[in-house]
């Protein structure tokens, strides 16, 4: 396939899976069960924080999560009482406790009573045409507040050659402005085009049959290879291929 070709191939991809059908399935319905900024934001934070393994189980303990929250999210982070936060110890998804929550809320809490909120700390650094480094510095304040030492793997470290592919997609969620009504771009301040895409199993085998990849591992290397690939097909919006990347591997066992 020609580069013409599989520019064709995977923005035909692209439209058929970018469309709100894509929700249902998909934990950025969380996120979209809100419509204040704030609320969104944390939502669609903590959901794909949690967004390994199943995905019928990711989707309902992320609702949990919102429920433990009373379902403002925003405002349990900036108002919530110490005692409140008891209610949240007997949670559990995979490796993600209840003590690895109550520091999230606290870290939040933190983030946006002393950073200006979630846009602003990833704003802060990021570089003309990546967010790597953003999330590499957004890992160190989120962590500023007292928390235990475990809790620090539930955020990845692209400088620590992670592929943080639950950063990226949460920063895809955010950025990404188009009138499809998936993504949410209500971040406006940051570029679309220093996005990198969310790699995982799926899409790095994907990638790989398309020639996108060579590399064998899904780290920050590799991610590194694809973003510089799917950069040459759509420098604006190079993450509009996870669309197509995932839909490939997950809908149809590319």
């Amino acid at each position: 396939m020609t580069q013409k070709e599989l520019k064709i191939f995977l923005d035909e991809k692209v439209e058929l899976y970018n469309k709100p059908d894509f929700i249902e399935s998909d934990p950025i319905q969380i996120p979209h069960l809100f419509s204040l900024k704030e609320d969104i934001e944390i939502a669609g934070f903590l959901s794909s924080i949690i967004a390994w393994g199943n995905r019928k189980m990711i989707i309902n303990n992320s609702k949990k999560m919102m429920d433990l929250m009373g379902n403002s999210p925003y405002d349990f982070i900036m108002t919530h009482q110490e005692y409140q936060l008891e209610r949240l110890e007997n949670f559990v998804h995979r490796t993600f406790n209840g003590q690895d929550f109550i520091s999230f809320i606290k870290a939040l809490q933190h983030i946006y009573k002393n950073h200006n909120g979630l846009e602003a700390v990833f704003l802060k650094n990021q570089e003309a045409n990546s967010m790597q480094k953003s999330i590499h510095e957004f890992k160190k304040i989120f962590f500023e507040i007292e928390h235990q030492q475990r809790t620090q793997k539930h955020i990845s470290d692209p400088l620590n050659n992670s592929a943080a592919k639950r950063i990226n997609m949460f920063l895809k969620w955010m950025v990404r402005q188009d009138k499809k009504g998936v993504d949410f771009g209500i971040w406006k301040s940051i570029s679309p085009s220093t996005l990198s895409c969310p790699l995982d199993v799926h899409s790095g085998n994907v990638a790989r049959k398309l020639g996108l990849l060579t590399r064998k591992q899904n780290d920050a290397k590799a991610l590194a290879e694809l973003d510089q690939q799917l950069r040459k097909l759509d420098p604006k919006d190079p993450v509009k291929y996870d669309f197509a990347l995932f839909g490939l591997g997950v809908f149809e066992g590319f």
